[in-house]
Formats: C-alpha cells, structure tokens, sequence
C-alpha cells in the first residue's frame, strides 16, 4: 500500500474542495479500489502465471498461452484505471491550487492598498476554502466528465480483453507450442469473484460521476433561482 499513499494525499487534498456527492465518490475509490487491491487482490493474483498447469512440457508454451489469454494482467489493469481515472481529479487540484495562490496574492495587495482596490477574491475565503462557481465550477464539471468517459473506456477495454468471468481452461496453438495446447488458470472461481467486485465499483463509481453533474446543475439552478428576486429587488431600488 506505499505506493499508493502518494497519490491517496493528493486526492485527499481535493476533498474539501468537492460536492458532498465527490466526497463520496472520493471514498469509494480509497476504500473499495485502491485498498482492496493493495490488500487482496495483488495476492489472489500473484501465482496467475506460475500455477498455470499446460498439458505439454514444451518450454516457453505456458508463457505464450499466458500472454495469449492476458495481454495485461487484471491487477496492472486496474491500477492503469485508478491512475487513468483520477488523473482529470488531480488537473482540477492543480487548478484549485492555482487560483488560491492568485487570491491569496491578491488578499495581500489588499492589505497593504488599505483595501482601497476594487477587485476582491471571489473563488476563495482566507482559510483557502473555495467556493465551486464560474471558472471552478467549468473545470470541475470537465473533471467528472473525463472520468465518466475514461471509466466507460476501461469497463469495455476489460470486456473486450478477458470479459467479465474468468474461463479455467486456455486453449492455445500459438508457436512453440506442438499442438492445440490446453491449460488450466489456479483459482479461477476466487478470481471471478474480484472481477465482479472491481466491475460493481467501477459501475458504482461511473454512477457515482452521473449523479454529481446532476447535483452541479441542481445546486447551480437553485442558486439562480434564489438570487434573481433579490437582484430584481436591488435593480428596483436603483431605479427608484
């Protein structure tokens, strides 16, 4: 699990700069994908090759028909889908890092102009806690939008490369194998059973990514909604 205690600050430091429906998408990515295959799945899968049983004593037939049935192997997948995944999270903390670095510059000219400036920092407060909206609000929604588009991505590549059940028997012919040559995969069923699980997340968090663009539009239609008679009312004012 060190190696992936890096990447976990990162993505804990863009928690507090969520929706409450991020937060939860958030967590199920520690929980249900990094921790479960640093914690089990890396072990279910560490004798995939080395267990296989071929019918033929033929050397170099077993890694042949390993490579031929798993181009990649399921754990180098998921770990390619986490890092693939989280990558739009982590250009959206470089652009919330970015403009809070701008705002707290612009606190300070404040400061020493006596607040005599008519610019003021509108994304975030003085505790650097930001406020989704305008520019944020842009760069978060393409955010959710590029995972959406990169989960769908790896649910089909892993459909289309191994499917969803791993098949206990290989058949293979490829060179140098002497004939059509049959193995046999070591704990098929357990392994089945972490494809499901990782399929399930994976569906759960592409739902996950739905329900947050909806919220966004939900939260920004209410906010509309409740400004406008107070901003009609100030424009009355004005004109009185």
């Amino acid at each position: 699990m060190g190696e992936w205690g890096f990447l976990s600050s990162l993505l804990g430091k863009v928690q507090s700069h969520s929706t409450v429906v991020g937060k939860v998408w958030m967590t199920v990515l520690f929980i249900f994908r990094i921790m479960v295959l640093g914690a089990g799945a890396e072990k279910v899968w560490s004798d995939e090759q080395s267990n296989m049983i071929c019918n033929t004593k033929q050397p170099g037939c077993k890694n042949v028909c390993y490579d031929h049935a798993f181009p990649i192997s399921h754990i180098r997948f998921w770990v390619l889908q986490i890092i693939f995944v989280s990558t739009p999270t982590l250009v959206y903390l470089g652009h919330v890092m970015h403009v809070i670095h701008k705002e707290n510059k612009l606190r300070q000219r404040l400061s020493q102009a006596g607040n005599e400036m008519g610019k003021m920092p509108k994304y975030s407060d003085e505790k650097g806690h930001v406020k989704i909206k305008g520019d944020l609000l842009a760069s978060y929604m393409v955010n959710i939008l590029f995972r959406i588009l990169l989960e769908i991505a790896f649910i089909v590549g892993q459909y289309y490369l191994y499917g969803f059940v791993l098949d206990p028997k290989i058949e293979c012919s490829r060179a140098p194998c002497p004939f059509t040559v049959e193995c046999f995969m070591s704990r098929p069923t357990e392994k089945t059973i972490f494809i499901i699980f990782m399929l399930v997340v994976a569906c759960t968090s592409l739902l996950l990514n739905v329900v947050e663009i909806f919220y966004l539009i939900c939260s920004k239609k209410d906010a509309t909604e409740t400004v406008s008679p107070t901003t009609m009312h100030s424009l009355k004012g004005t004109v009185k």
